[in-house]
């Protein structure tokens, strides 16, 4: 059966004289997974997904093909097939899931998969217990030819982002970027409109991008949130995005949802995101 493997926070991968897989044509021999779940189906066969241990990276080193790296760098490397990407964000968020939430959460007792590892149950209490998935909402806001970047202390240098932010319960989309760009920037936000979408298993976030519109200009920054924020021309995006900036300022990687919502922006279309 193939699989695809998370060791710790490592992917494992298979490669075999061409571009590595994040599909394994079967387990890892010798060697026991904590957590297994069943993805769907891959070319008429079952594909499971297996959490190991984190040791079991360095394990397999002198293996000749297989390999351990983590998914960030998977995805900013393009170290596998675009859509393979969509697999590992599965299995990584349903085993992580798993791996974290063993009792109930209304008894205490212990809980066990279920549903091929959709669900887990409790025994004790009859509950039941589904994946979370946790929304984020990732915004380009515009005011003519300039949109709003920002960035935190852990980005690396010279790199500018779109705002983001966690969903809160009860709260719109739209109303979530309104929120969350004047808390963080001080701008007022006006119409929003939706753009696309980006798994996210860090550990088991949906990145919500959209696009809106300012209805303010003067930046306020939270200080809390970010080290610095600024209106860019498009011009000037462009070359951000083309890594030739005078400045050395960047943009995310274009795996990245972000990266997207920069050049749909720029193109003026919009559309599926990395992955997706």
């Amino acid at each position: 059966m193939p699989v695809v493997a998370i060791a710790g926070e490592q992917a494992i991968l298979h490669a075999d004289g061409g571009r590595a897989s994040a599909v394994l044509p079967a387990a890892i021999e010798a060697e026991t997974p904590r957590e297994r779940v069943l993805l769907g189906m891959l070319e008429g066969r079952p594909l499971a997904g297996l959490l190991y241990e984190a040791g079991v990276a360095d394990r397999i080193a002198d293996a000749p093909s297989l390999s351990a790296q983590d998914l960030r760098s998977i995805a900013v490397q393009g170290t596998v097939p675009a859509d393979e990407l969509g697999m590992l964000a599965q299995a990584k968020s349903l085993l992580s899931w798993h791996a974290r939430h063993r009792f109930c959460a209304n008894c205490g007792n212990p809980t066990e998969p279920a549903a091929g590892g959709l669900r887990r149950d409790c025994r004790a209490c009859g509950a039941q217990h589904f994946p979370r998935t946790d929304p984020v909402s990732i915004m380009l806001i515009a005011r003519g030819d300039t949109c709003l970047l920002g960035r935190q202390k852990r980005f690396v240098a010279g790199s500018y982002s779109c705002l983001a932010g966690f969903i809160a319960p009860g709260e719109t989309l739209e109303d979530a970027v309104r929120r969350e760009v004047l808390e963080e920037a001080g701008i007022r936000v006006g119409r929003v409109s939706y753009v696309a979408s980006q798994p996210w298993p860090f550990p088991s976030s949906i990145m919500i991008g959209c696009w809106g519109e300012a209805l303010t200009e003067e930046i306020v920054l939270d200080r809390d949130e970010l080290e610095d924020g600024r209106w860019f021309h498009r011009d000037e995006l462009a070359l951000m995005l083309e890594r030739r900036h005078p400045d050395g300022l960047i943009t995310p990687p274009p795996m990245a949802i972000a990266n997207h919502l920069m050049r749909a922006w720029l193109t003026g279309r919009a559309g599926p995101a990395p992955g997706a």
